[in-house]
This record gives C-alpha cells, sequence and structure tokens, in this order.
C-alpha cells in the first residue's frame, strides 16, 4: 500500500470514529495538485464560490509569517473584560478548567454568560505542542459568533485541512486571506469586527459581516457570513437572531485561552439598506 494510501484510510477512519459519515459517504479526497490538502468532493455547491463545502481543490492562502508571539494586548478602557486569568464568572458553567491563568478546553463548550449584538472581539488562544491525539483534533477550537458563526482555530502551521476549514476561517464557507498561524506551542491572537446580521418580518435584509486580524495580519476585509456554521453543509440563517453569545468549541484538544475582552458596538446601516427596509 502506497503512503497517500494508508494516510487516506487513517483519515477515513478517524471520520468514522468522529461520526462525521453519519448519513452520507464521507469521502474524503486529496487535492489534484499533489500539495497534499484533504477534503471532500460528495458535499454540496456553495453557491457563491463555485467549490464544494470543505472542497481540497479550492486555491489555499499564502502562508506568511506573522512575526513572533506578543505579550497580552490590554484591553481598551470601555472594553468588557470576559477573562482575565482569573475566575470565569462571565461564563455559564462549564467543565473546561482553570490552568497558569488560561482556561483550557475539556469537555463540552465555553459559552458566555451575555449575548451582544455586533462587537470587536479579542482572542488569544494557544495550540498544545507535542499533541498527541488524531489529525482532526490538533489544535481544535472555535470561536463562535451569536454561538452560531465560526472563525475556526486549528493548527495550520502543519496540517493540510481542506481551505475553509483551516485556523482563521469562516468555517465550511470562506478560507482566510493567508495562513499567519504560528506553530502550536505558540500564543496567536484574533481580533474580530463582527457586524451583527438583521432582519425584517423574518427575512434577512443584512448578512453579518466580519473583518479579522490573525496574529495582526488581516484575514477578512468587511467578508459577508452567509449563515450558521454547519459541517458538509451549504450555510443559511435559521434561526434568525441579531444577538447571540461567545461560544468556544471543545473539540478534543487541550486548546488554551487567555485575555478575551469585547467592545460592544452600534454601527449604522447604510442609506440604501435604511431605505429599502423602510420601503
Amino acid at each position: 500500500m502506497n503512503p497517500k494510501s494508508l494516510i487516506y484510510l487513517l483519515i477515513g477512519a478517524g471520520l468514522s470514529v468522529l461520526g462525521l459519515g453519519r448519513g452520507h459517504s464521507a469521502e474524503l479526497v486529496f487535492a489534484k495538485d499533489g500539495s497534499g490538502v484533504y477534503g471532500y468532493k460528495d458535499t454540496p455547491i456553495l453557491p457563491w464560490c463555485g467549490y464544494h463545502v470543505h472542497d481540497p481543490d479550492r486555491p489555499a492562502p499564502p502562508r506568511v509569517d506573522p512575526g513572533p508571539p506578543l505579550p497580552p494586548t490590554p484591553p481598551p478602557s470601555d472594553a468588557l473584560v470576559l477573562f482575565d486569568g482569573r475566575d470565569l464568572s462571565k461564563w455559564q458553567p462549564t467543565a473546561w478548567k482553570l490552568v497558569d491563568d488560561c482556561v483550557e478546553a475539556t469537555d463540552g463548550d465555553l459559552v458566555t454568560q451575555d449575548s451582544f449584538g455586533s462587537f470587536q472581539l479579542h482572542v488569544e488562544w494557544l495550540a498544545p505542542a507535542n499533541f498527541q491525539g488524531p489529525w482532526y483534533n490538533r489544535g481544535n477550537n472555535g470561536v463562535f459568533l451569536h454561538g452560531l458563526y465560526e472563525i475556526q482555530i486549528f493548527d495550520s502551521f502543519n496540517e493540510k485541512i481542506y481551505p475553509d476549514g483551516q485556523a482563521a476561517a469562516i468555517y465550511g464557507q470562506t478560507p482566510p486571506l493567508v495562513n499567519a498561524c504560528r506553530p502550536p506551542g505558540q500564543w496567536q491572537s484574533f481580533d474580530i469586527i463582527f457586524l451583527a446580521p438583521e432582519f425584517q418580518d423574518s427575512k434577512l435584509v443584512w448578512p453579518a459581516r466580519v473583518t479579522v486580524f490573525h496574529n495582526g495580519v488581516l484575514v477578512h476585509l468587511n467578508q459577508e457570513i452567509h449563515g450558521a456554521t454547519g459541517h458538509r453543509i451549504v450555510p443559511r440563517y435559521d434561526p434568525k437572531v441579531t444577538r447571540g453569545p461567545i461560544r468556544l468549541n471543545g473539540h478534543g484538544c487541550p486548546v488554551r485561552f487567555r485575555n478575551i475582552w469585547l467592545r460592544p458596538l452600534e454601527p449604522k446601516l447604510p442609506s440604501s439598506l435604511q431605505l429599502r427596509s423602510a420601503g
């Protein structure tokens, strides 16, 4: 058996363990260009780009070096500090644990007590070095905006997962502009400006949009979010909410977090949208 076939079998076995193959063939394939990127071709087509969901042949973002890790970024005076290393009072009860002034993912998710509309969010995270678990848990976590829209956390310094699933991707929708990942064991940061969707009479009139900096590098600029995050599906806006919590997604890997803060925003809708909504 050649090495690529062996890798294919091992990855496929991992998917079976995860239960990701339930209800579909979950046929994992490698990119045609020989890059080693893996993903799916038996998934729906994303209508705005023409690629399959989790398509290995979607162009992979170029790699850039974001520079060395920096000290924690101090919160502005008007920020709501969600986690400063001391306690989890701003979060719902959780099995996650406090370790060395960080919170470490264990079972389940970490969800804020409060809900937010539009906001600026700062999150610092660290994927463990020398992780011994399976490939699909390597640095795997995620920042869910409104608890619905995921900015992916993953070890994309090493792992060649499908582009719309790599670190800083809007998972299952849009890859980052560049791969700005640092190696596991080094602190990384997301700075996220999120504009909440707007609905009128249960109809979407303004999709959510996001601008993201990964380790200080711009990776999304006013990017439309096409709906709630899912695996192997075309996203849609259901449920229709304009406020929601921040959710960090435990995924079998002890990813650590520190220094999380948020600034609520009240952006004005574009005048064209206001007129359309008024009509």
